[in-house]
């Protein structure tokens, strides 16, 4: 399969036991792949550039590091995706297969929400955020999104806020504009194993409720690091 005319774009701060798998996976199957960092300590911006990818240095925050990135891309369509969360077989073709539709141009997909954990906990989360996804139309910004950039220039883009960047942009596209594709994105559960199943899965409602409020996301970020 040829090159896809895409530019990867991953926030990071201290993700050196992710990245490189995330990064292994596009790495000559993209065109670009451009890592927007936060003042990582830990080798983060060392391995991103051992492995070719485009390192920027923007304010902390997903945010102004997403729209960082997205500014400095060259590539017709932009892939956001964290840094702990790697594309499952059949990717490629799923994306090739969308890019090539004209009429997307002015739509976005999401994938599926997969964890590398084999418990029960992990599955049950799948499927809530299988039904928030189908019946909401929220995916969040650890399932990817692929966007055209003129698109995503439209729209404004990312909003440089610290928190609640991917939900503000997904309400921007509208439910009749997102297509869930049928591959999986596997993201690290580490996060749940260390905060609690259902103590991290509660404090990520939270935020978004009072996101929906109305709520800022400077405030709604401080809230959310001090219930970690």
């Amino acid at each position: 399969m040829n090159v896809l005319p895409i530019s990867a774009i991953i926030p990071t701060l201290n993700a050196a036991a992710s990245l490189p798998a995330t990064l292994a996976a596009f790495r000559g199957q993209v065109a670009e792949i451009i890592i927007a960092d936060g003042g990582s300590s830990d080798g983060t911006v060392e391995l991103a550039e051992a492995a070719g990818a485009r390192v920027l240095s923007p304010p902390r925050g997903r945010g102004p590091q997403l729209r960082a990135a997205a500014e400095a891309a060259t590539q017709p369509w932009l892939l956001a995706i964290h840094a702990d969360t790697r594309p499952g077989a059949g990717w490629q073709e799923a994306m090739a297969g969308f890019i090539g539709q004209p009429e997307n141009a002015t739509k976005a997909a999401h994938f599926r929400f997969v964890l590398d954990d084999a418990a029960p906990e992990a599955r049950r989360l799948e499927a809530m955020v299988a039904w928030r996804c189908r019946w909401l139309g929220l995916p969040y910004g650890d399932q990817g999104l692929l966007i055209a950039r003129d698109f995503y220039q439209a729209l404004g883009g990312y909003e440089p806020v610290p928190l609640m960047e991917d939900v503000a942009l997904i309400r921007r596209i509208g439910r009749k504009r997102l297509c869930a594709l049928p591959v999986a994105f596997i993201t690290s559960a580490e996060k749940w194993q260390r905060d609690g199943w259902y103590a991290r899965s509660a404090r990520n409602l939270f935020c978004l409720s009072l996101w929906f409020a109305g709520v800022s996301p400077e405030w709604i970020a401080r809230v959310y690091a001090r219930r970690r």
